[in-house]
């Protein structure tokens, strides 16, 4: 297939397409930006797609139509000295009833705690004086950090409290104190009497459902299976995914990281402190790929995304392998990571004070501008249309004539070949003719832009245009024109 790849500088003459980015992302995808938060803390997706946004000094901001709206759904008194502050914000699972929200903040009263209140929606405001108190938490120290603050409703449809140990770390191994835990509580502060120690523990310690945890600043479930994974920001060694299960002990203040202790649930994943690629210092932001549409390739499908707020890079965490493959970098430090219905992944960069919107988008076969003629050529002659049927030229055996043309978003991934890409032929009849696709790949020196080479069938029709489209797991290209 070399022939096909000695003339990127004559396609460079031709066009030219580039792509703004805040991230470097893998190729074929995209990202949009949405600006103007200050601080921000943690995200949640509402059912009906818009975004809500904590910001670390306690407005509670919301996305609409990919703008954040002029007007704080909310605004909190809180403490946000250090870690403190407005952290955490869910969805009651009858919200479009309802209408109620969940957050997480830290009161600026004394003495200092951090609190789970719930709130009645109207529209994109708030009820005024619909604060309900859930749950008060255990009383703080001078220590600003360790404060956790993620909630979520699990499958079970109890709420699920991540709390941080308050930089005191014999508060994660005992049970008289909620500090260093995962909590599980009703909706309305009670406390399950299934919880597992619920029998040894005593008052709102009875909500304890996991121990043994440092600073779990954020974790998600998995759509389907409900499985959940809880980050654990570590000391000065490793950062931790761990398995969230009722009864667990995950060892911190006595080991972190990887431990053959069985007294303790080891990480299902850990990475070590540092700057680099695979490293950093502070797990942030938890999502599995299981959107109610699939918009990433099916490879994706049942991976975890994390992030890491040093180094800024979003990794892909494999439950089957437990192996984690790069994804994105040159975030500036993202805390938070959200799926959308739709398939797109959102990050919530503090350090922009922005919401991204990362999208694989529908693939694009390029064609002149302001037209839907195909830029194409007829390979080897490197000629354009029209085309023939046979070419002599064509050192393939049976001389058949193969096009080459160009798109964007149609990037192989690993395990794909050519097959994964399917190109068809339509005439002014819209009667359909398969191509066979022999190649995809990319154009030297334009990592951007991928070249397809297709050989045309014995029944092509000929003195007529025919409309080509191109299909990559799912989705179809536009129809550009080329004529025979």
């Amino acid at each position: 297939m070399g022939r096909y790849l000695r003339f990127s500088a004559f396609i460079c003459g031709l066009f030219f397409i580039s792509v703004a980015r805040a991230a470097t992302l893998p190729a074929g995808f995209i990202e949009t930006q949405i600006s103007g938060l200050t601080n921000p803390t943690a995200m949640e997706i509402a059912p009906d797609g818009r975004i809500f946004v904590c910001e670390q000094g306690g407005s509670l901001r919301v996305i609409k139509n990919g703008a954040v709206l002029p007007s704080p759904f909310l605004t909190l008194s809180v403490d946000s000295n250090g870690e403190r502050g407005l952290l955490g914000i869910t969805f009651d699972p009858n919200f479009a009833n309802n209408n109620f929200i969940y957050v997480y903040y830290t009161v600026p009263a004394t003495p200092r705690h951090n609190r789970v209140s719930r709130f009645t929606a109207n529209g994109d405001v708030v009820v005024p004086g619909s604060e309900v108190i859930v749950l008060e938490l255990d009383n703080l120290t001078s220590a600003t950090n360790h404060n956790g603050g993620a909630i979520h409703f699990g499958p079970d449809g109890k709420l699920y409290v991540a709390v941080g140990e308050n930089a005191t770390g014999s508060n994660s191994q005992t049970l008289s104190n909620m500090l260093g835990k995962v909590l599980r509580i009703n909706s309305d502060g009670t406390i399950p009497a299934d919880n597992p120690f619920f029998n040894q523990a005593a008052g709102n310690n009875r909500s304890i459902w996991a121990l043994g945890l440092r600073n779990p600043f954020t974790f998600a479930f998995q759509p389907g299976t409900g499985r959940m994974f809880i980050n654990d920001v570590g000391e000065v060694t490793w950062e931790e995914i761990n398995d969230g299960i009722a009864g667990s002990n995950y060892g911190w203040n006595i080991v972190e990281g990887p431990s053959a202790n069985p007294a303790f649930r080891a990480p299902l994943f850990a990475y070590q402190h540092g700057s680099s690629a695979t490293t950093g210092c502070a797990i942030t932001g938890g999502a599995f790929y299981n959107p109610a549409t699939v918009q990433f390739a099916a490879g994706f499908v049942g991976k975890y995304f994390f992030a890491d707020l040093c180094s800024g890079w979003i990794r892909v965490f494999d439950p089957a392998t437990a192996m984690a493959s790069s994804f994105a970098s040159g975030i500036s430090q993202p805390v938070d990571l959200k799926v959308g219905a739709d398939g797109s992944l959102y990050y919530l960069s503090r350090g922009s004070g922005s919401v991204f919107r990362v999208q694989s988008p529908d693939p694009m076969l390029i064609s002149e501008a302001n037209s839907d003629i195909a830029i194409a050529f007829d390979s080897p002659t490197m000629i354009r249309d029209p085309f023939p049927l046979a070419n002599i030229f064509n050192l393939g055996t049976d001389h058949r004539t193969r096009v080459i043309l160009f798109g964007i978003n149609l990037d192989l991934v690993a395990a794909e070949n050519s097959s994964a890409v399917t190109v068809r032929a339509e005439d002014a009849a819209m009667n359909v003719f398969p191509l066979t696709v022999e190649f995809v790949g990319k154009v030297p020196g334009l990592d951007w832009l991928t070249q397809i080479v297709v050989r045309l069938p014995d029944n092509t029709p000929t003195n007529q245009s025919l409309f080509i489209s191109a299909t990559l797991r799912g989705k179809t290209s536009n129809k550009v024109r080329i004529r025979m």
